[in-house]
């Protein structure tokens, strides 16, 4: 099967599978949909992780910020999902920049304890700011979103939504990390003394980095808000950064169809294993632990390969 048919079939599946699936039934269409989700936040922290080579474990911190921004601006400013969800992806890049501009510097570990802290830290914010987020007691009754007088209320619905911004951030991250901008990431990922040698400013390709993946993870919480219409801080803890995180690392960094493959299976494989739920999140993690073992580049590996890396420096250094 070439490309062009294989992306036939994939959309063709894409389209009619949710029709069966709320026929069947109505929670696996939510599951689907829960898929959607954490593909635009594994594919946002690839930027971070697979692109930049950035060890962050805050994600769900910009996850949540996108969620309460959209709750606040829906409900206090009565803003149309529309407008508040580039609004408030914007204000998650914006946060994703203010994080990255002092962390840039730090390595390693180092980066990881500080991103943890800044995702705990707003963790924190949600649950103590009472009078702008209710704490605890979270924010509900948020709108759904409504075009020409049509109301988003059935799953079906909000999966074609969830679709189309699940296509919008894979073009985007695609276009960007397999341009001069995406091989310039990968330069400082792998040498940034290298990088430096010809030209490119590790700082900025860093920054841009947590920028993006922020921006997109924002533009997930946003949806996320309105289609369950109600946020709390219990669905942006640390576990979540690390579920993000292992979805990137089982897929394969640097690999945006592996991003995918990595939420649908870590959000597929619980469901699956529910029948034996005494043991399903020992066996996921047993399956983990294999996978890592036999193949540690992630199922879907990484495109970038090693051997071409000192040829794309040249050709970067020489734009």
């Amino acid at each position: 099967m070439n490309k062009k048919a294989a992306m036939a079939a994939a959309a063709v599946l894409a389209i009619v599978l949710p029709i069966v699936l709320q026929l069947v039934n109505d929670y696996l269409l939510h599951v689907v949909i829960m898929i959607g989700i954490f593909s635009m936040l594994s594919l946002s922290l690839n930027v971070i992780i697979g692109y930049a080579g950035q060890f962050a474990l805050g994600h769900a911190a910009f996850y949540g910020i996108g969620a309460y921004a959209a709750a606040l601006l829906m409900l206090h400013f009565h803003l149309s999902f529309w407008i508040a969800l580039p609004a408030s992806a914007a204000i998650a890049g914006l946060f994703g920049f203010l994080l990255g501009s002092p962390v840039i510097r730090l390595r390693g570990d180092y980066l990881g304890i500080v991103t943890l802290g800044f995702g705990e830290i707003v963790r924190l914010i949600f649950v103590g700011w009472v009078d702008l987020t209710r704490g605890p007691m979270g924010l509900p009754g948020i709108p759904a979103p409504s075009l020409f007088g049509f109301v988003f209320r059935d799953k079906l619905e909000f999966y074609y939504l969830i679709l189309l911004l699940v296509l919008i951030t894979y073009v985007v991250i695609h276009r960007l990390v397999h341009s001069g901008v995406g091989l310039s990431l990968l330069t400082v990922r792998e040498d940034e003394t290298l990088a430096q040698s010809v030209g490119i400013r590790p700082n900025y390709y860093k920054l841009l980095a947590f920028t993006v993946g922020g921006f997109f993870a924002g533009a997930a919480g946003a949806f996320w808000a309105t289609y369950i219409s109600y946020v709390s801080p219990d669905a942006f803890r640390y576990l979540d950064s690390v579920n993000i995180l292992a979805m990137v690392i089982l897929g394969g960094a640097a690999s945006l169809p592996g991003s995918v493959l990595g939420a649908v299976i870590l959000v597929a494989a619980p469901e699956i294993l529910r029948y034996v739920s005494d043991y399903r999140m020992i066996l996921l993690g047993l399956a983990i632990v294999l996978m890592m073992i036999f193949k540690p580049s992630g199922f879907w590996g990484e495109q970038y390969r090693k051997r071409n890396f000192y040829g794309n420096v040249k050709k970067v250094g020489n734009k």
